[in-house]
Order: C-alpha cells, then sequence, then structure tokens
C-alpha cells in the first residue's frame, strides 16, 4: 500500500467528507481535500495551485473555492483559498487554520486536523458567501487522490 492509501482510513475518509458536506451545507462556497504522496520537484505551493486548477476549483461562480492540499511524504500540506474568499477573509485567516489543522498532525491526528481545517473554511464561507436557494454544488464532496 501507497502512504497515500495509509494516510486515513475509510471510516476517517467519510467523516472528512462528512465534514465538508456541513461546511458547505450554509455557504455557496467550494470545500475539496487533495491528498497524494509527494508534491514531487515542484515546491507544495506551486503544486497546490496545478490541483487547484486540475480540480476545476478556479471555475466556480464566486471564486470561493477552499483547497487543503496533503503531501504525505513530505509532511506538509497547504490551505488556498481562491480570490472570493481570499479578498474578505482577515489577513491571519489562512495561518489561525493552518495552526489549527498542523497542531493535530503533529500529534498524528490527520482526520481530526482535516475537519477541523474544514469546518473553519466553512464558517468563513458562510460568513461572507452565505446558500442562497439558487446555489448549487458546483463541485464533489469527495477527496481527492493523486
Amino acid at each position: 500500500m501507497s502512504k497515500v492509501e495509509d494516510f486515513l482510513t475509510p471510516e476517517e475518509e467519510q467523516d472528512i467528507i462528512n465534514a465538508i458536506r456541513q461546511a458547505e451545507m450554509n455557504t455557496s462556497g467550494e470545500i475539496r481535500v487533495h491528498i497524494e504522496k509527494s508534491s514531487g520537484k515542484k515546491e507544495a505551493f506551486q503544486r497546490t495551485l496545478e490541483v487547484f486548477h486540475y480540480l476545476k476549483m478556479d471555475n466556480t461562480k464566486l471564486q470561493n473555492g477552499v483547497l487543503i492540499y496533503v503531501a504525505v511524504a513530505d509532511h506538509t500540506f497547504v490551505i488556498y483559498g481562491d480570490k472570493g474568499i481570499n479578498d474578505v477573509v482577515s489577513k491571519d485567516f489562512w495561518n489561525d487554520t493552518k495552526n489549527i489543522i498542523q497542531e493535530h498532525f503533529k500529534h498524528g491526528h490527520f482526520k481530526q486536523g482535516l475537519v477541523e481545517g474544514i469546518l473553519k473554511a466553512g464558517q468563513a464561507l458562510e460568513t461572507y458567501f452565505p446558500w442562497h436557494h439558487t446555489d448549487v454544488n458546483e463541485l464533489p464532496n469527495d477527496i481527492s487522490k493523486g
């Protein structure tokens, strides 16, 4: 089994998917989690931008997609918010969210770190991009893997 397959159990993956659904329930925003073995020869942030585009997260109507990218073997992760959400959250928001995830990751609590990061991003999305009855779920709520 690869490290990606060992990173989360199927039950933990389902908990993360449920957190995405819960976080998106009251917002037009979109949250995705992408897990892969390594960012390769690229810097993790650059790889995150590629994955963001590959997952079509840059095509959301209000530019309010949030990607949590995890490179398992590199022991790194990046949180990236599209222009719409990035322009309205406080300048410390992404660092605060990163710190929440990182604290759990340090102790091997990967699922909990992702769930709490997703829910924190969801709160910001709900504040700035509240759900409207005409909203549609623009992107799948599953975990993508590379």
